[in-house]
């Protein structure tokens, strides 16, 4: 079989939601998901895509409950569970924060095959070059598909319709 439900993009992962609670995968099965890997300083990528992920969100109406929208961090030092949640009162209250230690983030990262590093600033600060795309996934976990970073509306609504076709 090949195509997009062969590749082997998702799989276990163990992290805090932004409410506090441990999630893992299955925490997810029966309803398909968004996923998206970022981190709460992040100057650009982030909140763009958060925020085209709302209104996907608003776009899509009662279709939009039944995907689960998720942000994961890829900043264990400073996205803790409280900077999650204060940081997603930004965007629709439907998107849940991942977050969790370095070697929860590089697992679920290794899992989606998604890349990230932290890159030192002048000053002593740091940020984080990551990957933009979000991932889709069937109600089973299995990958569907991307949302590639400022993909057209119309055709991002395309994929999440078909998402929601599917089950």
């Amino acid at each position: 079989m090949s195509g997009p439900a062969s590749l082997a993009i998702g799989g276990p992962f163990s992290l805090t939601d932004h409410r506090g609670l441990a999630v893992t995968e299955r925490d997810f099965r029966g309803r398909p998901m968004a996923v998206f890997f970022g981190f709460t300083y992040c100057p650009d990528v982030c909140p763009t895509t958060l925020t085209e992920m709302t209104g996907f969100i608003e776009a899509l109406g009662p279709d939009a409950d039944r995907i689960q929208w998720v942000f994961v961090s890829v900043d264990a030092e400073r996205d803790t569970p409280q900077a999650m949640a204060a940081y997603l009162e930004a965007f629709d209250r439907r998107i849940i924060g991942l977050t969790g230690t370095e070697e929860q983030i590089a697992s679920a990262a290794r899992g989606f095959r998604v890349f990230y590093r932290r890159v030192p600033l002048e000053g002593g600060g740091y940020t984080m070059d990551h990957s933009a795309s979000t991932f889709l996934l069937d109600a089973e976990g299995r990958f569907a598909g991307t949302l590639d970073y400022k993909e057209s509306e119309r055709v991002a609504l395309e994929k999440l319709r078909m998402l929601v076709g599917r089950g």
